[in-house]
């Protein structure tokens, strides 16, 4: 009896999350029946799609036990990198007057690769300096900041927010394959073609097994002949390289940018990865589980919006929310012990 009590509480406590969503959907759904439609299905998974490609990235450099302050402020680089160069030629605040139209995926990369620069720096500080990656990221967080508002000030934008982005650009965000509710957005097939990608690499690449090596125990990793501080670099790296991606498809998703776009999206992140069952000191953590962190709070977003709830109360239930998974994630660990 005593075994099978355990067992039941290690099955509740490994999918308990998936039983938080269900009460949620549930319980909006008994208020509002139109909350089960196929059109707020769609916008819940539109709404989720950039924000699960950040959390992924968050989710990496968590499971080697680090954290990555600088994620929103490189989804706002990279948002407002992709948007200058991919406006309409006849656009009255043109930010390159004279920049002639090019193919997109060359502001698409470049606005990449400048989430991956980032993600390196972070990396290379951490790994070379053995700053906390608290600190380490803080600080870009702010010099990323600071670099982009300078370029989003230039002439002759002068910190207008951009706009008149192309169509073929817009359309990675708002289009689809079909028409109507039932209709499957672009933005989402890349999510998850993303999220296949994250869930290859964390579960079948020898990189994936140094990370969890790594935030289990960074001295036995470090024992066992993994090069520890390459393997770091690598991982805050992709995490800065997905980043970049998520601001590229926010900055199509809405149809411009500023400055401020992706604003604490790291720290949605980090909630909605720890929610989903990433553990906060390291070793632990599951593509799925990120995916369903992820919707749980865009459930809790747009569900308690849409039932007309005070969006400060939407803040103390989300909060709740947070520290309960992270007292499962402790008690867990404990458990471990």
């Amino acid at each position: 009896m005593e075994f099978n009590m355990k067992k039941m509480n290690e099955f509740a406590l490994q999918y308990a999350i998936y039983g938080v969503l269900l009460v949620l959907i549930v319980a909006i759904a008994i208020y509002n029946s139109n909350f089960l439609s196929i059109n707020t299905l769609r916008d819940i998974l539109m709404q989720s799609s950039t924000r699960v490609i950040i959390a992924l990235g968050a989710g990496f450099v968590l499971i080697t036990a680090g954290v990555d302050l600088s994620a929103g402020r490189v989804v706002g680089l990279a948002a407002v990198l992709s948007a200058s160069m991919l406006q309409v030629a006849d656009y009255s605040r043109r930010f390159f007057p004279d920049l002639p139209d090019m193919p997109i995926w060359i502001p698409i990369l470049i606005a990449v690769a400048g989430g991956l620069l980032v993600g390196l720096i972070n990396g290379w500080i951490v790994a070379k300096f053995s700053v906390p990656p608290f600190i380490a990221t803080l600080g870009t967080y702010v010099m990323v900041y600071g670099v982009n508002s300078i370029y989003f000030d230039m002439k002759p934008n002068e910190s207008q927010p951009i706009g008149g982005l192309r169509m073929d650009f817009t359309e990675i965000g708002s289009g689809s394959i079909g028409t109507g509710p039932y209709s499957i957005p672009y933005i989402v097939i890349i999510a998850l073609v993303v999220s296949f990608i994250v869930w290859v690499i964390f579960n079948k690449t020898k990189l994936g097994k140094n990370m969890y090596a790594i935030g289990g125990n960074m001295n036995a990793a470090t024992v066992s002949g993994i090069n520890v501080g390459l393997n770091i670099i690598m991982i805050y790296a992709i995490a800065g390289a997905l980043y970049g991606f998520a601001g590229v498809l926010e900055a199509a998703r809405t149809g411009g940018a500023t400055n401020n776009y992706g604003n604490m999206y790291e720290l949605d992140a980090i909630a909605a990865c720890v929610v989903g069952g990433v553990s906060t000191t390291g070793g632990i953590g599951t593509v799925p589980g990120i995916l369903v962190g992820v919707v749980i709070f865009t459930v809790i977003n747009y569900g308690l919006t849409f039932v007309g709830m005070n969006p400060y109360w939407q803040l103390i239930i989300k909060g709740l929310i947070i520290v309960a998974a992270v007292a499962v994630d402790i008690r867990k660990y404990i458990a471990k012990k």
